[in-house]
């Protein structure tokens, strides 16, 4: 059977005949003959809803014995590949910032062909900006326990994360009140050398600050985790298995140093360094004066390349001679990383005691900064906040913060491999992966893996494949993310077939529901609004 899901702005609206509905239903009464028969006599089916359109096309296939397909509703899943759970993530606009689920028909659709595929849950994002919209400490779950009770109902398992970030795609704010302080007081937030905020998270130097209406950044979250706790205590254990705590921006335990992404074909920059709002300049003062170098404290390198440029652009990061390679830039560089750890720490510290009498695992999400690692001086690293060059192994002390607070590192970028990387980047995220992934070992940290993008070459599915097995294995994959993509013609069958190929490993190909199967559910249950935001 080939899937075809095609993309569409209009208003839903049904394509298909309820007849020719009823006859594509019958096929499962019938042996394989006469589905095939049926299949091959029937025009292709197409159902159109607000994004989405599934073209159904028969083609042979080896008989099925009709004992060995699961009874709907059923909980039994294939053992996955060695023992891998496998999430996929929901969108992120999952619930409105009227606290309402968006296209809630097409993600019951999904829900009941992730099940169907064997898939053993998802993930969803939990915003701040949403949740605690209007005012400090009032909290509207309403969107997201209907959601997690879906999920429930669908039999699947949930791996919430907690965002406190906000997404400029799709637009997702912080909450209304701390905007409102930050139009008053931009110093919340990190700074640029020329002065411009990221206005998408708060900024680290201000965790334990009481820059929110009397209450520091620390307080509130953890108020959060405690509500949220509560308010989900029903689903801890049999639905609700782990929870990520968002570190940084887009979750991640990193500094706003890449503003946005390079456009495709061309090379990230190095990004900047994150350290000229006052808070953060008041901790560089104050360490530089303790270490009798006032000097140093006046604000970050001066020699420094900006956003889109390239290390040898200015002096600070180059192989031979740079900056960062002196007495100032040791000073600098570690100062800024450890700065990042400590809220790190804080963070996770927070989480861990917050769900400590709790069945559930907590996770932290770093960065896989591979631009220019094949430099001295690996400045996306630096920028960032990883102080990892030729010298020093800058993710040991990550690893050892993970250990102490119990929490399981989260690593993206399981589908990249450096053969697909511009050569021009001196781009190695194999490296980068393996680099962390042996002070994880040693540390004993549990690792769970994501993929950076939603995947329409082969190779990106054979290289998670490669990451995730062998001697690679890690506990969760979670595939990033449902959506348009997800679902479009050059994508769902690729990961329909990665999912059956990981299954198989576990259980006879007979087994397996045939892909007509899940696209029934698509069908039976796409019949309004199924337009999904992609990551």
């Amino acid at each position: 059977m080939e899937v075809s899901v095609i993309g569409s702005s209009s208003q839903a609206k049904i394509c298909t005949s309820w007849s020719e509905l009823s006859s594509y239903r019958e096929i499962r009464f019938c042996n394989f003959q006469k589905r095939v028969s049926l299949l091959n006599n029937t025009k292709s089916t197409r159902w159109r809803n607000s994004g989405l359109s599934f073209t159904l096309k028969a083609v042979q296939s080896s008989p099925v014995r009709s004992d060995r397909l699961p009874r709907r509703g059923s909980s039994s899943k294939p053992k996955s590949l060695d023992g891998v759970r496998v999430f996929v993530g929901l969108p992120l606009d999952a619930v409105s910032d009227c606290n309402t689920v968006n296209h809630a028909r097409a993600i019951a659709a999904g829900l009941r062909a992730l099940k169907l595929l064997g898939i053993d849950g998802v993930e969803l994002p939990v915003w701040w900006g949403i949740v605690e919209k209007e005012s400090m400490g009032k909290y509207d779950w309403s969107g997201y326990l209907v959601l997690a009770e879906m999920i429930q109902n669908a039999g699947l398992k949930l791996h919430v994360s907690l965002c406190f970030h906000g997404s400029k795609q799709p637009k997702i704010p912080l909450p209304e009140w701390v905007s409102r302080i930050g139009d008053s007081e931009p110093g919340i937030y990190h700074a640029d050398r020329s002065g411009n905020h990221y206005r998408e998270c708060l900024s680290l130097a201000v965790d334990e600050v009481p820059v929110l209406n009397g209450k520091t950044p620390v307080q509130v979250y953890q108020e959060f985790c405690e509500s949220f706790k509560s308010s989900f205590s029903h689903f801890f254990g049999s639905t609700i298995t782990g929870v990520t705590v968002g570190l940084g921006p887009d979750g991640e335990l990193r500094y706003p140093s890449h503003r946005q992404l390079a456009s495709h074909g061309n090379i990230l920059g190095v990004g900047e360094f994150q350290c000229y709002d006052k808070n953060m300049l008041n901790l560089l003062k104050e360490k530089a004066e303790a270490t009798g170098n006032p000097l140093w404290g006046l604000g970050g390198p001066h020699d420094a390349p900006s956003y889109e440029q390239s290390p040898n652009s200015n002096h600070f990061f180059k192989d031979n001679g740079g900056s960062w390679d002196s007495p100032y830039g040791d000073f600098f560089l570690s100062w800024y990383s450890s700065e990042l750890l400590s809220h790190g720490d804080r963070l996770l510290s927070l989480a861990s005691t917050s769900f400590s009498d709790t069945s559930v695992t907590v996770h932290g999400k770093i960065p896989l900064m591979h631009s220019w690692y094949k430099t001295r001086s690996h400045p996306s690293e630096l920028t960032a906040g990883f102080n990892n060059t030729v010298n020093r192994d800058g993710y040991e002390a990550v690893a050892e913060m993970f250990a102490r607070n119990s929490c399981k590192m989260i690593l993206p970028g399981m589908d990249l491999s450096d053969k697909h990387q511009p050569q021009e980047s001196l781009s190695s995220p194999e490296s980068v992966l393996a680099q962390i992934r042996a002070v994880c070992r040693k540390h004993g940290v549990e690792i769970s893996g994501q993929n950076s993008v939603v995947s329409k070459a082969p190779h990106g599915f054979e290289q998670i494949k490669k990451n995730i097995s062998g001697e690679n294995t890690v506990d969760l994959f979670t595939y990033q993310r449902m959506g348009a993509d997800f679902f479009s013609p050059e994508h769902f069958p690729s990961f329909t077939h990665f999912i059956r190929n990981l299954n198989q490993l576990g259980m006879f190909s007979d087994d397996l529901p045939e892909e007509e199967e899940v696209v029934e559910s698509v069908l039976l249950n796409s019949e309004s609004n199924t337009h999904m935001q992609a990551a």
